[in-house]
């Protein structure tokens, strides 16, 4: 009995002056890796295509709203893309699948090339800030082939000549 108690209060000691320090330390790492991703993912514009009605509202959107998909499409040569719910994409990544995933090639109009320029840590401060947030909404529609039937709205993502004004020129 006496050295149950005995090892509980040498527990308790270690934890409160090694261990505390230790995770005060780390959550504040953390912290700092969390925000960095939340500054990487504001300008780097991924709410623009993955949070609801963010581009209309000027950007002031509840940031637990933040990156949850969008199921309005965009159309073009390459078939009608929808921009993807991270957070749920996310939440089934590690990290490192994550860094893997992020540097893939997507469709249009997905920036995919900036992200293969990404650093590790930028994207892994993404990840953390992403994960941050939790899962939340929907998944997005399936990508659509050209031809495809989609039924839900789209963008048409093709350059357009205003022929009557050009005509007047």
């Amino acid at each position: 009995m006496k050295f149950s108690r005995l090892a509980g209060v040498a527990a308790c000691a270690a934890v409160s002056f090694g261990v505390a320090t230790v995770a005060v330390a780390g959550d504040k790492a953390a912290d700092a890796r969390i925000e960095r991703g939340r500054y990487l993912v504001t300008i780097g514009g991924c709410n623009d295509c993955h949070t609801p009605g963010y581009p209309q509202a000027g950007g002031n959107v509840p940031e637990n709203e933040w990156l949850t998909g969008v199921p309005i499409g965009y159309q073009g040569p390459w078939g009608t893309s929808y921009p993807a719910n991270l957070r749920l994409v996310v939440s089934r990544l590690t990290e490192s699948q994550w860094v893997e995933h992020a540097r893939k090639e997507r469709l249009p109009p997905m920036p995919w090339f900036n992200l293969v320029k990404t650093t590790d840590d930028d994207l892994r401060a993404m990840y953390a800030y992403i994960r941050s947030l939790g899962p939340a909404g929907e998944p997005v529609p399936a990508y659509v082939a050209p031809g495809g039937r989609v039924t839900t709205p789209y963008i048409v993502f093709v350059p357009q000549v205003d022929k009557t004004h050009v005509a007047a020129r």
